[in-house]
């Protein structure tokens, strides 16, 4: 970005930024105050410069917090501060927050195969884990960290299920590409055609799958 772009950089109330390090810090005080993801389009707008320019300031900003307690996670559409994990029972003794709410380790197991495998349906899921999984797919869906995407295109079109955005920011990731890598996660991606072959049949109706 070059000066002159940056002396152009002007906000709603009329100030003027100097320096791409004073943009830099205008929109770090915007993201910690917020506490939630806010979009491209948005931090354009107050600090009066493209969308593309301010997410390349993100993006160089982002890779400076490696050694802070603090991430910059980016999205497709937004950003946000975010805490890293490590620090998470600091973060709950200091600030008396109890334990609470965590995911039962049956909806672990349904959230780890959807992640590794998405789009996946429910079948996949029961299929991949030998029992049925109902409850936890529901669970993930009331939580917002699984949604459904559309349909298979296979006899009975059972709907198909992916992780949202929530999921990542939960689990301080900026995409996909960042989850670690598992073996047998993956062999069972690889299963993925067959198995929906052989168990589509089985599948619940449209109406069967919008009651549960």
């Amino acid at each position: 970005m070059s000066n002159s772009e940056i002396n152009n950089a002007q906000t709603e109330n009329g100030s003027v930024f100097e320096t791409v390090k004073d943009i830099e810090m205008a929109v770090e005080a915007i993201l910690f105050a917020a506490g939630y993801p806010v979009t491209y389009e948005k931090l354009a707008e107050v600090i009066g410069l493209s969308k593309s320019d301010i997410k390349q300031i993100i993006s160089n900003m982002a890779k400076n917090y490696g050694g802070r307690g603090i991430s910059l996670l980016m999205y497709p559409d937004t950003c946000q501060l975010s805490t890293k994990e490590d620090f998470a029972p600091y973060i709950r003794e200091a600030l008396g927050i109890r334990r609470g709410g965590n995911l039962s380790n049956s909806s672990l197991e349904v959230l780890a195969i959807v992640a590794y495998n998405q789009p996946v349906t429910r079948s996949f899921v029961d299929t991949v884990r030998g029992v049925d999984s109902s409850y936890a797919v529901t669970s993930l869906l009331d939580k917002g960290l699984i949604e459904a995407c559309g349909r298979l295109d296979a006899p009975g079109r059972p709907m198909l299920y992916v992780t949202t955005d929530k999921f990542l920011r939960v689990f301080g990731l900026n995409s996909l590409s960042e989850l670690p890598e598992t073996d047998g996660l993956n062999t069972a991606a690889a299963n993925l055609d067959a198995v929906e072959s052989a168990d589509t049949e089985s599948e619940p109706s449209d109406t069967e799958e919008a009651d549960e």
